[in-house]
């Protein structure tokens, strides 16, 4: 059997208590000492406030400017380009998208 030298040693308290813990989990039977509580995932999901998940109280106050004449809008990713970024004058594509 080949044994491999750069892995960690352990004591034999600390191989018996991964033993011992193995067992248990394999067995089904749960930790008493956790402290861990089951809770009813749906109560747990509904009382999370998501940032951001309401807004029909806010307003927007970007100002929106249209489109310039030295601009075009990109048929393939939608964004608005400066005219020199075009790669074909007549087709309407960015240089990142050709």
């Amino acid at each position: 059997m080949a044994t491999d030298y750069d892995a960690s040693r352990k004591s034999e308290d600390e191989q018996r208590e991964e033993s011992l813990e193995a067992r248990r989990l394999t067995s089904g039977e749960q930790d008493k000492t956790s402290g861990k509580v089951d809770e009813d995932e749906t109560e747990v999901a509904e009382s999370f406030e998501l940032p951001g998940a309401d807004l029909s109280h806010e307003s927007l106050s970007i100002e929106v400017i249209p489109e310039q004449a030295s601009e075009f809008t990109c048929t393939s990713c939608f964004l608005v380009q400066h005219g020199s970024r075009r790669e074909n004058p007549s087709v309407d594509l960015c240089v990142d998208c050709a």
